[in-house]
C-alpha cells in the first residue's frame, strides 16, 4: 500500500508506534467534536491519477445511473408519520454508480480489502473489528455526479461512513451535513423538517480535496451532495464495512442502488 497511501504521515501498518497512536487520538477528537474526521493527502497523487484514469471508463459505459425521487428516509412511509409531514419532503437523486465486481484489481478495491484499513477504522470508531461485506456488489462503490446532478438529504444504514475522494468538480459537489440531527431514541422529525426547509442553523457545508479520507457518524448525521456546476464531474469512492461478518443487501436494496442483484 505504500504506492497507494501516504503511510509516513498515516502509519496504518505500523499499529503500534506512536505516531499511530496520536493520530487514532487526534481522529476519536475529532469524531467527538464535530461528528467526523477528515484525513487529507490520504491517497498519493499518482495513485489519485491511476484510480481515475481506472475507474473513468468504467464509469462512461457501465455504470449504473441511479434517478429517483426520494424522502429523508429512502423510505415509502414512515410510522406515525402522515404522508404530508414535511419531514417526508422528497427530493431527486442522480448519480452513476460502479459496483464491486467492477473494481477487481483496482486501487479502491485494492484499498476496501487491505485489513490495515479496516483495522485502523475499527479503533478510531472504537469498534473490537470491522469487516468487509458478503457481498458482491456493494462493499466499495465508486459514484460519479455531473453537472446538474446530486445526492439528496438521507441517512445511511451503517453507523459510520467512510469516503475517500477521487476528483472535484469545478463548482459545487459540496458536502453539506448536519450532525446528530437524531438519535437512536429520538428521531427528531421536527428537526428534520427545519433542515429540509433550509432552515437548521447548524447544517455546514464542506469541500475537501482528492485523496482526502472523510469517516462521519453517517446514520444519524442528514447528509447531502449539492449539486455538481461544471463540466468535470465528482467522483468518490464510499467503502461499506460493518461490525459482524456476513452482512449482504437484500435484492430490493441492491436494485434500488444499483440496478442488478448480483
Amino acid at each position: 500500500m505504500h504506492e497507494f497511501i501516504d503511510l509516513t504521515r498515516y502509519p496504518l501498518d505500523r499499529p503500534d508506534s506512536a505516531a499511530f497512536v496520536e493520530l487514532v487520538r487526534s481522529a476519536r477528537d475529532e469524531l467527538d467534536r464535530t461528528g467526523m474526521f477528515n484525513l487529507p493527502g490520504f491517497l498519493k497523487p499518482k495513485a489519485i491519477a491511476r484510480a481515475v484514469t481506472e475507474v473513468t471508463p468504467v464509469l462512461a459505459t457501465a455504470s449504473f445511473r441511479h434517478a429517483r425521487s426520494h424522502n429523508i428516509y429512502f423510505r415509502k412511509s414512515i410510522p406515525g408519520l402522515g404522508a404530508d409531514h414535511p419531514a417526508l419532503r422528497s427530493f431527486d437523486t442522480v448519480n452513476h454508480t460502479i459496483c464491486t465486481d467492477q473494481l477487481a484489481g483496482m486501487v479502491m478495491r485494492q484499498l476496501y480489502e487491505w485489513p490495515a484499513f479496516a483495522a485502523f477504522l475499527a479503533v478510531t470508531m472504537e469498534k473490537p473489528a470491522l469487516f468487509t461485506m458478503d457481498d458482491p456488489i456493494s462493499g466499495v462503490n465508486v459514484m460519479a455526479y455531473h453537472a446538474g446532478e446530486a445526492l439528496n438529504w438521507h441517512f445511511d444504514r451503517s453507523e459510520f461512513t467512510t469516503t475517500l475522494l477521487l476528483q472535484a468538480p469545478q463548482s459545487g459537489g459540496a458536502f453539506e451535513y448536519r450532525t446528530a440531527l437524531r438519535t437512536d431514541y429520538d428521531p427528531n422529525y421536527d428537526g428534520v423538517a427545519r433542515l429540509l426547509a433550509g432552515q437548521d442553523p447548524d447544517a455546514r457545508l464542506l469541500q475537501v480535496a482528492p485523496g482526502t479520507l472523510n469517516v462521519f457518524r453517517g446514520k444519524n448525521t442528514a447528509h447531502r451532495v449539492t449539486p455538481v456546476v461544471g463540466s468535470v464531474p465528482r467522483v468518490i469512492s464510499v467503502f461499506s464495512y460493518y461490525d459482524r461478518p456476513g452482512v449482504s443487501f437484500s435484492d430490493e436494496e441492491r436494485v434500488g442502488f444499483y440496478g442488478r442483484t448480483g
